[in-house]
């Protein structure tokens, strides 16, 4: 049965509705970023721009970095959005969009998340890179889909034990990355652990201005948390909901941070800029070797 208007909405050129995208758009390899500027800054380093376009906070650059085809595309902030793009890049390779049926050979992107996040343990320091072997998925937003074949219940069961984390809240789940991509990706000099991802930046990541928050110490206790040497390493987002959506749908998917705040020493980056720019870089030059 074909997918139903409602449910896969089309814009009246063909493109799927948030993304504005059609399938020849986009490239296997895409690179998300949360800041729609921060595509550009991407880009730029491109041989050739072939497209580009943008709706909303949703902007894609597909272009060629020393002659690989790579698409570079904003997200905005958080799991909601995520659950947008990861879902309708699906489509553009997956669905046949004029039959709104599911394709018999299906196909696997690589997507690789280049953002910025705050460490949460003392010896990762500003200016450094960390890539997510896990996401910890704190949002709550993946329990709407059927996850059981994607989670790992001792290292979720041990969070909940050790963080003494509310029933009140959606329960942890940890997805974990795409090896393949981590081995393309890694280097000596990267960090390496687990990646919480909140469902919002000021009391889901702890912070308190005028209203005061659920745990007080939740941050303490995820900084101390360990499972058999896995430990959390920082503290944004996204991550945990691209991991899963990818993982439920047979894509490959990575996420490499740069480091811009340490919340365990409460220094900031003097330069993140300039650390945003080596990450592009240094992920950029790691995809085309």
């Amino acid at each position: 049965m074909p997918i139903k208007e409602s449910e896969l909405i089309l814009n009246p050129d063909g493109s799927v509705y948030h993304l504005n995208l059609k399938p020849e758009n986009i490239a296997d390899t895409v690179i998300l970023v949360g800041d729609q500027n921060r595509v550009e800054r991407i880009s730029k380093h491109f041989d050739s721009i072939e497209f580009q376009t943008q709706k909303r906070e949703f902007k894609t650059h597909t272009g060629y970095y020393k002659g690989m085809r790579i698409s570079v595309l904003s997200t905005g902030i958080g799991p909601d959005n995520i659950d947008i793009v990861v879902n309708e890049l699906d489509a553009l390779v997956n669905i046949d969009l004029e039959s709104r049926k599911p394709k018999e050979n299906l196909k696997s992107l690589n997507i690789i998340r280049v953002g910025t996040s705050g460490s949460l343990q003392k010896d990762i320091p500003v200016d450094s890179f960390v890539l997510s072997q896990y996401g910890l998925d704190l949002n709550g937003m993946l329990h709407f889909y059927q996850i059981d074949s994607i989670k790992n219940p001792d290292v979720e069961e041990a969070f909940i034990k050790q963080t003494n984390w509310s029933k009140n809240k959606a329960t942890p789940i940890v997805i974990e990355n795409s090896p393949k991509l981590e081995k393309i990706l890694e280097s000596d000099g990267v960090f390496k652990g687990m990646t919480a991802t909140a469902g919002g930046f000021y009391g889901p990541q702890g912070r308190v201005l005028r209203l005061p928050v659920q745990n007080p110490d939740l941050n303490h206790n995820m900084d101390t948390f360990n499972f058999k040497g896995l430990r959390v390493t920082n503290l944004e987002m996204e991550t945990s909901a691209i991991y899963g959506l990818s993982k439920l749908l047979g894509h490959n998917a990575v996420s490499l941070n740069a480091i811009i705040a340490n919340r365990a020493t409460g220094n900031f980056s003097e330069n993140p800029g300039k650390a945003v720019d080596d990450l592009i870089l240094y992920t950029l030059n790691k995809i085309v070797e």
